[in-house]
């Protein structure tokens, strides 16, 4: 296997890890508000997040950043909620037209804070301090975000179309059951 699908694979798998679901429940979080007629707004969101993943990633990589990882990981669960709360504050409303605004820096900022997270375990798996691998990393946690969008987009037209659900109601409880899914992961973390 070549080196660009060796890292391109362990971004694909960090995202997709069904153990380490935390990155698929904030992206969940992230896209259950919209529909496919918001694709681009959705694709500048999750780049937004996987641009502040990879540098934090670069930052712990190069060893310019030390944070507390017990901090960080309490921080996680905080931003699912988060996001997963501004849905529900939203729900029924029509997405906002501005190109950059809060929601984005906010998912940048929400994305350094899961790649610092990452950063000391992906330092043990790649010892050497070229760009190249960090940069195929990337690109695998990207990919993988899309299937999780294009998985969510289409679930919740299915639901939508078939079972009639309203989008408001299908936002309130894809929401709901994932506040539902981090709370005990903040519990887990909880630094105090």
């Amino acid at each position: 296997m070549s080196q660009f699908w060796l890292y391109f694979q362990l971004g694909l798998d960090h995202v997709l890890d069904w153990q380490a679901y935390d990155h698929v429940l904030f992206i969940i979080a992230l896209c259950t508000a919209y529909a496919f007629s918001h694709w681009k707004r959705l694709l500048y969101l999750v780049s937004m997040f996987t641009l502040g993943h990879t540098f934090s990633l670069f930052v712990t990589h190069y060893e310019l950043v030390s944070v507390s990882k017990s901090w960080i990981e309490f921080l996680i669960p905080i931003t699912i909620m988060v996001a997963a709360t501004y849905n529900i504050a939203m729900a029924g409303k029509p997405p906002k037209k501005d190109k950059v605004g809060v929601l984005f820096l906010v998912t940048l900022f929400f994305g350094i804070i899961h790649g610092l997270a990452f950063g000391t375990d992906f330092n043990q798996m790649i010892d050497d301090k070229e760009i190249a691998p960090l940069l195929e990393f990337a690109l695998g946690i990207e990919i993988s975000q899309v299937i999780i969008v294009l998985s969510v987009l289409v679930l919740g037209y299915f639901v939508q179309t078939f079972f009639r659900f309203q989008q408001r109601d299908w936002v309130l409880v894809v929401s709901a059951a994932i506040i539902g899914m981090a709370f005990p992961m903040l519990l887990e973390n909880w630094p105090f």
